[in-house]
């Protein structure tokens, strides 16, 4: 009898098991997948915004559907000002007013709901075009190496900067480089012609760097300061 109970009890808890058990059969989570950007394009002149006013004008962003998402952040960065705004959408298109004759980067984060999880976009950059301009300021050059708050180990007591720089009249003629161990790092070379310099530093100390770049017309734009750590 002690054994036909046992037995009974083994079965219910096997059915609890099972039942339970059941309740995590849910349909597998839908991750987002990235967009891919169609205008403004990279690297280029945007010149067909509807002008607003004599300084802003509306430029309609646009990006193919991810197959997965139902809605869009769009991330657009005035390159000059460093200052970031953030639009949502729930289509594949967006009118944002911008101001004129200002260089800008944007990205798409994709975005499902009921879920935490992301997918985001190349991020390109375009110039915003006012009327009547016939050439553009360079782009503020893309730090490459050693990257934003990067630790690196010296060669010889030297480390080799490297950037790329992107004009849309393609005229750079070359670049002013500056480096420090204060946050406003002073000039250490002038007129280098190529994209990249090797710089003498010191272990265990933070160093401060920025690209001035210049064109064939004495325009110039500002990468910004970025940092690194030497070990």
């Amino acid at each position: 009898m002690e054994k036909v109970k046992y037995n009974i009890v083994l079965l219910l808890l096997a059915v609890m098991i099972t039942s339970c058990g059941g309740k995590h059969n849910d349909p597998a989570i839908i991750n987002p997948t990235a967009s891919l950007l169609i205008f403004p394009d990279k690297d280029a002149a945007c010149i067909i915004g509807t002008n607003v006013s004599a300084t802003q004008s509306t430029v309609n962003f646009r990006w193919q559907n991810a197959a997965t998402a139902d809605s869009y952040d769009i991330t657009i960065k005035d390159l000059v000002s460093g200052n970031t705004i953030t639009r949502s959408s729930t289509g594949a298109q967006l009118d944002v007013a911008l101001a004129l004759n200002t260089p800008y980067s944007w990205f798409i984060t994709s975005k499902v709901s009921g879920n935490s999880n992301t997918a985001k976009s190349d991020t390109w950059r375009f110039y915003n075009s006012g009327p009547g301009v016939s050439a553009y300021a360079p782009f503020p050059a893309e730090i490459i190496s050693p990257a934003p708050e990067q630790k690196v180990e010296a060669v010889s007591g030297s480390v080799t900067l490297t950037w790329s720089g992107k004009d849309i009249d393609n005229d750079i003629v070359d670049y002013d480089v500056y480096l420090g161990t204060s946050a406003t790092p002073a000039l250490l070379k002038a007129h280098v012609t190529d994209s990249k310099l090797a710089v003498s530093v010191t272990s265990k100390q933070t160093y401060y760097w920025k690209i001035i770049t210049r064109d064939s017309k004495n325009n110039s734009s500002d990468s910004g300061v970025f940092k690194f750590s030497v070990n």
